[in-house]
């Protein structure tokens, strides 16, 4: 196989998992994680988003977060904003990193938005502007450009028009993000490859979902490709609330073991985030889909054995 040597991780627990999640965490419960994480080496974690408070309470204190943890040398603490309005709260609270959403399926952007998922880009425009004049990065994300609930399967000509509306109003990092947890290991290599061929300007991000257990396969595929820059999630913790019977994104202890034993140097120390899963479950009150909370890693079996 043609592995990395080396590959960095988003970590995006704190968002992409809390949204879902029925009670809030007191925001000096998320500063504890938040802080476990950067200890643990991570050096890009996604600490939440700036939608509306009332749509997504359990991020109404993204904005706290980030005034209280500060510069942190050395580590982007990233967030997800809907519109120009998430630039401003970024700025007046000092975020440095925001990242914006579309939508692959054509029908779930138009009921949404009544818009088609390059008109939303091209409405982007002003998002970019605002984040360069605040000195912010941004990026985009592309939901379920493997396939969704509605459509099925997306034409990679699809995925490509969002692509260079994103090119077009300035945003040269993309996640793709298997929100539906429907994409297959050959469809992710194909688009992979194609993507870096097509777009080498582009640095890329993906984003799986675990809820057909095809996200660590997945990974690999992308890897093969050539891709080396991965989200995942503390504890497997996460869903997306518009998908029939989604499930969270791929366990970050699952994917370091993976990378530990495969020899794939990560910078994180997998002890750490364990522990750290541990505790958010217990915070939570609630088990979480995680292979290695559950099993433990191969090689403390190994030394478990030899003792």
């Amino acid at each position: 196989m043609k592995l990395p040597s080396s590959v960095t991780l988003c970590e995006v627990g704190l968002r992409d998992g809390l949204q879902n999640e029925k009670e809030q965490l007191p925001t000096q419960k998320k500063l504890e994680l938040l802080g476990g994480l950067i200890d643990a080496g991570f050096r890009v974690i996604e600490v939440g988003s700036f939608m509306n408070p009332n749509a997504v309470p359990q991020m109404a204190d993204t904005d706290e977060i980030y005034r209280l943890i500060g510069d942190v040398q050395g580590v982007e603490l990233r967030a997800l904003i809907p519109n120009l309005r998430g630039v401003q709260r970024a700025a007046d609270c000092g975020c440095k990193k925001v990242k914006l959403n579309v939508s692959a399926s054509r029908q779930h952007n138009l009921k949404n938005l009544n818009m088609t998922p390059e008109e939303s880009v091209a409405g982007f425009a002003s998002c970019v502007q605002a984040a360069e004049s605040h000195g912010i990065e941004i990026s985009g994300s592309i939901s379920m450009p493997f396939a969704s609930p509605w459509e099925g399967r997306i034409p990679q000509e699809e995925v490509d028009a969002i692509i260079q509306a994103y090119l077009k109003v300035g945003i040269t990092e993309i996640s793709l993000s298997d929100a539906s947890g429907m994409a297959v290991p050959n469809q992710v290599f194909d688009m992979c490859a194609h993507v870096r061929e097509v777009y080498p300007q582009i640095s890329w991000w993906l984003h799986f979902h675990n809820t057909r257990g095809l996200a660590m396969a997945n990974i690999l595929a992308a890897m093969e490709a050539g891709m080396t820059q991965f989200d995942s999630s503390f504890g497997g913790l996460g869903g997306c609330p518009f998908v029939p019977g989604a499930a969270g994104n791929i366990s970050t202890e699952d994917v370091l073991h993976m990378c530990e034993e495969s020899g794939i140097d990560t910078g994180i120390d997998i002890v750490k985030v364990i522990a750290l899963s541990r505790q958010l479950r217990q915070l939570l009150g609630h088990d979480t889909d995680s292979y290695i909370l559950r099993a433990g890693r191969s090689r403390d079996l190994i030394q478990t054995s030899n003792d």
